[in-house]
């Protein structure tokens, strides 16, 4: 059979120091280049990204450098789907290194399976070698920091799940569920994938096909993407007319407890008791878990470890509650500049 026509979306700002080898590990692939295209959909770069991308485009056929004006996720994704060519469609951050049979591996799924949508687990490497970086790795890949995200901590078998990192649609699911939400610089993905499954499409996860994603290397860029995270959930749900998915409310919900018990405790002191369980409990499940990782990863990776945990948990959780403020409150809506990170996860 020949192979169906691939166009690969590859939504960049910024990302000079990871998109030569994302795109030398695509064209490294096993899949036939005379039916791959590779899009990438450059957010105005301040950096060399541009260059870079124009550079492969002349060398490689295949490749083709797109212009992204309003420099978020959801409009590179768009402005990709609107240009390809392929009969299926992938997307591919560039903050990610592919394996030869990646794209090979997830088409030969779509044909031989009812998925509409499939992806892989992603293997969360640390940006550099700083035990900070390493601790953020862990924590990206553990489920005391991602909950039960499949696609993040890995699963025994394939399994149908609610979304996937780095999807590879069949071209019509676009035609029959519409294409990305532009209103959501964050969680486009995840609301798309929602839509997709309440008008019947499926979506399934090879734990089996893996890609090297690069985490963040500080604190801040680990609380402010998962603030955004966070913020655009309310959203999102709206949009969807329920919520995603039950671990997205445990964040905010840790939060609420966590300051009303604080209040609750200042105007009726025995509830510090339970306020100071709560912080018991929580203490615990981060200290055991950091604890855990000193074997594999040393102290001071350890240590760094105490500090991410609840940096992703009460940034998204903060993220979340404003978010939800402003949507109901009619409060400003805005999670800072939306061009202040790069497309990649």
């Amino acid at each position: 059979m020949t192979p169906p026509r691939v166009t690969v979306i590859v939504p960049c700002r910024n990302e000079e120091r990871y998109l030569a080898a994302c795109l030398d590990s695509i064209l490294a692939g096993t899949y036939p280049h005379d039916r791959l295209e590779i899009l990438v959909v450059d957010g105005h770069s301040d950096d060399r990204t541009p260059q870079i991308a124009a550079a492969y485009a002349a060398v490689h056929a295949c490749v083709r450098l797109l212009d992204n004006p309003r420099r978020i996720v959801p409009t590179a994704l768009n402005i990709g789907i609107a240009a390809a060519t392929g009969d299926v469609i992938s997307r591919m951050d560039a903050h990610v290194v592919y394996p030869p049979d990646y794209l090979t591996r997830l088409i030969a799924a779509l044909r031989d399976t009812e998925a509409d949508n499939v992806g892989g687990r992603i293997l969360t490497a640390p940006a550099n070698g700083s035990p900070l970086a390493r601790a953020i790795a862990v924590a990206l890949a553990h489920p005391l920091g991602v909950g039960n995200s499949y696609f993040r901590i890995g699963t025994a078998e394939r399994r149908w799940v609610d979304t996937v990192a780095f999807g590879c649609y069949r071209r019509d699911v676009f035609r029959r569920v519409g294409v990305f939400d532009e209103e959501l610089v964050r969680n486009q993905d995840d609301e798309f994938n929602h839509r997709l499954i309440a008008a019947g499409g499926r979506i399934l996860l090879l734990p089996d096909v893996t890609a090297t994603y690069y985490a963040r290397a500080s604190r801040r860029d680990v609380a402010r993407m998962y603030y955004q995270y966070g913020y655009f959930k309310p959203l999102a749900a709206r949009k969807l007319g329920r919520v995603m998915t039950v671990r997205q409310l445990v964040p905010p919900v840790f939060v609420t407890s966590l300051v009303g018990g604080a209040a609750l405790a200042i105007l009726w002191p025995p509830a510090a008791v339970l306020w100071g369980a709560l912080l018991a409990t929580y203490a615990a499940a981060v200290i055991g878990a950091s604890a855990r990782v000193i074997r594999t990863h040393g102290v001071r990776c350890a240590f760094a470890l105490l500090t991410v945990f609840p940096i992703l948990h009460l940034s998204y959780g903060f993220g979340f509650l404003r978010g939800l403020w402003n949507m109901v409150g009619g409060g400003r809506r805005s999670a800072g500049d939306a061009t202040a990170f790069p497309l990649s996860r």
